[in-house]
């Protein structure tokens, strides 16, 4: 799903500290987008997050969890479909001059969230804590803002994750509602790579709906479903070695191993699946 930049954009929000032609001494400045992980889009029309706040505070600031001091960087409501944010899409939270120095954590806020399934039933979930005291996002590693100078940061919403369907998942009717349990990813853009491509069948015909999991080790760092044109794009991964499975009802799995990202590149994959025997 669309990834969400901070700029929101699923299954991540991008943050943005960029070059700016005018600073305060000691300041750089602070860009936030949005984006979204995949989900199971098949059944669902709408997944919409409500954000009322986002903080973010300084490495060292924290002696103990209640000293912690954190920096409103963007305070009010916005509404997000995580659906529209898939596949490089993003969406700017917040863009902010704020001091100079090491960051290792957000908090952000979510006042409410609702999903639509196709047959028309709206569920309103329960956002527990998330209102009052806010979803910790760890940032690893640092993000180092510099002074005038802009840093650009990314927040992937996982929604397959962050909403567990209650009931029967592979129907619409049998869906009984969805428990929100936030699953979010920071990620440094200017630590970070990324990777698209294009998912076709062994005649060339472009392959939609195609899951793709890019993995280092047993862990799923990111995910991507294929648009109706057979297009994926994975945001803000860490420079690294992955490995890579891409999956489609009716069709063998494809692996894919030694997947190199470097930070600041964009590496493409063109991949070709065949049919089952």
């Amino acid at each position: 799903m669309k990834k969400i930049l901070l700029t929101f954009a699923v299954a991540a929000l991008m943050l943005f500290f960029a070059a700016c032609d005018k600073t305060n001494d000691g300041y750089g400045r602070l860009i936030v987008n949005i984006t979204d992980a995949p989900f199971p889009i098949d059944m669902v029309e709408s997944a919409e997050v409500t954000i009322t706040k986002l903080e973010i505070r300084k490495a060292g600031d924290c002696v103990r969890e209640d000293t912690c001091s954190f920096k409103v960087i963007w305070e009010g409501s916005e509404t997000f479909n995580l659906l529209d944010l898939r596949n490089g899409v993003v969406a700017k939270l917040a863009d902010i001059e704020i001091p100079e120095g090491e960051y290792d954590l957000l908090r952000l806020y979510v006042d409410k969230a609702n999903l639509k399934v196709k047959d028309g039933d709206t569920y309103t979930v329960k956002v527990p804590g998330g209102s009052r005291s806010g979803i910790k996002v760890f940032i690893n590693p640092l993000v180092l803002v510099e002074e005038g100078l802009t840093t650009e940061m990314l927040l992937d919403f996982d929604l397959s994750n962050s909403f567990v369907v209650q009931g029967n998942m592979h129907s619409p009717a049998g869906i009984k509602g969805f428990i929100f349990k936030p699953v979010i990813r920071a990620a440094n853009n200017a630590t970070a790579g990324r990777l698209e491509g294009t998912v076709k069948d062994a005649e060339g015909v472009a392959l939609k709906d195609v899951a793709i999991d890019i993995r280092q080790g047993d862990e799923i760092v990111s995910s991507a479903i294929s648009d109706d044109n057979g297009n994926f794009a994975l945001l803000g991964l860490p420079c690294g070695t992955y490995s890579l499975t891409a999956t489609k009802e009716g069709f063998k799995t494809l692996e894919m191993e030694e997947i190199i990202i470097t930070k600041g590149n964009r590496k493409t994959l063109n991949l070709e699946l065949t049919l089952e025997e």
